[in-house]
């Protein structure tokens, strides 16, 4: 998650069941995270233990799909509302309905027309076109459903973080615009994506269970190999002797830093890079507005490690941009015009992110420089340069690859990589170390990504016009009514209750004496 935070400490390994707060001691943010991470676990494994990796509740089971012909124009998906879980994850594809405004003769809209009239209600559902995180595109061809049947509609679910640079109703206006923002947040995010059947290796009439077993096969293949470790310079001879510890090597940075390094194009080796934040990727800067190569900003930074300078390189981010997961080519700093709050990049913006205000866009500051473009600028610290393409980093197999101030990452060789997939490497100057996982001998451990982890379920297998297999599980209530009792139960019950009698008569006629020898003695006397 792209949140200024100063480290994740959630390990599921460790089996931790709760943080414990202890009196008189600084709170982190971290131990809270922790906290909210371990419930996020514990609920989510509690699901999938009852409901299995996907399913639905008996009668409000999302996700519903049809088949909407498009005739000359093009072919959509009905998706139903309702609820859905994914590996735990609860997923919601309720459509909300629009609130009803108060219009009365004196109020006129934004373009100052009293008599416009009031917005129709929207539809009950979402559509493939419409849908809130799926931001397809009916220009590109890509975007649009197969033209071949039949194609597997599935579900893929994964999460976010949102700050207020994104969602402004996130920062408490009353703090004031000198304050930072306060917590970030985490967003589940959906999407209905079709796969072409030829994907699936499934031979003609498949069954349901066929093509959800093919389906599972597919999502598998998905996942990324990709694995890193990360350390501080080690001095020559440390194996001989630990103790001998040269000066520049270890991590020297003259702060604590959380480092991510972030996979921007995915793939082979080959063709992936990677690009790096000291600040998790939390320097952001929202844009007012852009005009070819200026971008106009609400801010331009607090102090000079929150700031924009000559050299920097930048991705312009929005919503849309975020949900899709197709990277653009970085761009570079070339000018800062303080007065005006704005910057000038090395090119023109991509038309396809920034231009809707209501997406929310912004600028995101990554840390990797070219050396031999540009030296530190103010507050930076000095780093090692590197192969750049698209003003990312290549990526690099097999070796140690500095960053900055002795902090070095491994990339394993042999691996295939997905754009978004990252980690963090916390740096800290009291051990002038990083934070990383190692062996008994000190080396460190090769890590798979900390995310993006996405989340497949199968929805409806596509034949045609009216003839779309439903492929979701359901599941009903655990609770249920209590039974009648059986005939067996009736009579226990009543050899119980004359028992019970039995045993009330015997106490009121005395202790310790029979009723028949009472009688007995009674008619001696008599």
């Amino acid at each position: 998650m792209h949140a200024d935070i100063s480290r994740i400490t959630f390990r599921p390994d460790r089996h931790y069941s709760a943080v414990i707060a202890q009196q008189g001691r600084v709170q982190l943010d971290a131990d809270a995270n922790e906290q909210a991470a371990i419930q996020l676990a514990q609920a989510r494994t509690t699901a999938v233990d009852l409901i299995g990796q996907h399913g639905g509740p008996r009668g409000a089971t999302g996700f519903a799909l049809g088949f909407v012909s498009g005739g000359r124009e093009l072919d959509d998906l009905s998706i139903g509302g309702g609820r859905y879980y994914v590996d735990g994850i609860l997923v919601d594809a309720t459509r909300p309905q629009a609130g009803v405004p108060v219009v009365d003769e004196g109020h006129a809209t934004e373009d100052g027309d009293k008599d416009a009239p009031v917005d129709e209600q929207p539809a009950a559902t979402w559509t493939y076109w419409d849908q809130p995180d799926g931001y397809r595109d009916a220009e590109r061809p890509g975007d649009r459903l197969p033209g071949q049947f039949p194609y597997l509609a599935y579900l893929k679910v994964w999460e976010r973080s949102v700050t207020a640079a994104e969602d402004p109703l996130l920062r408490e206006v009353a703090l004031g615009s000198a304050m930072p923002d306060t917590a970030a947040r985490l967003k589940t995010v959906w999407q209905v994506l079709p796969l072409p059947g030829t994907q699936l290796d499934l031979a003609d009439g498949a069954s349901k269970d066929e093509v959800r077993a093919a389906f599972a096969k597919w999502a598998t293949a998905q996942a990324p190999t990709a694995r890193m470790a990360a350390r501080s310079e080690r001095p020559e001879h440390a194996d001989e002797d630990p103790c001998l510890v040269k000066p520049d090597a270890r991590y020297r940075g003259q702060e604590n830093q959380m480092y991510r390094v972030e996979i921007h194009e995915g793939g082979a080796a080959k063709d992936a890079t990677f690009k790096w934040s000291r600040e998790n990727g939390s320097v952001t800067f929202p844009v007012d507005g852009l005009d070819g190569t200026w971008v106009e900003l609400a801010s331009l930074g607090s102090d000079d490690k929150l700031d924009l300078n000559v050299g920097d390189w930048v991705e312009l981010v929005d919503t849309a941009y975020t949900s899709r997961g197709e990277p653009l080519p970085l761009l570079r700093v070339e000018e800062v015009d303080l007065p005006e709050r704005r910057v000038r990049l090395s090119g023109e913006p991509d038309p396809s992110v920034g231009r809707r205000p209501e997406l929310h866009p912004f600028l995101r500051r990554w840390d990797q420089r070219s050396a031999s473009r540009h030296g530190a600028g103010p507050g930076r610290t000095k780093q090692s340069a590197g192969k750049l393409r698209g003003g990312a980093l290549r990526i690099e197999e097999g070796g140690w690859l500095p960053l900055e101030d002795g902090v070095l990452v491994y990339f394993e060789p042999g691996r295939t990589y997905r754009a978004g997939d990252f980690w963090t490497v916390p740096a800290r100057t009291a051990t002038g170390n990083v934070e990383w996982p190692t062996d008994a001998a000190r080396r460190p451990l090769l890590q798979s990504p900390m995310g993006i982890q996405v989340h497949h379920a199968p929805l409806a297998w596509v034949l045609g016009e009216g003839s779309v297999p439903d492929l979701r599980m359901t599941f009903g209530p655990l609770a249920a009514v209590i039974p009648a009792a059986n005939e067996e139960e009736l009579a226990a019950e009543a050899a119980a209750e004359a028992e019970a009698k039995a045993a009330e008569a015997a106490a009121a006629t005395g202790p310790g004496v029979p009723p028949t020898a009472q009688d007995d003695e009674a008619q001696r006397e008599n």
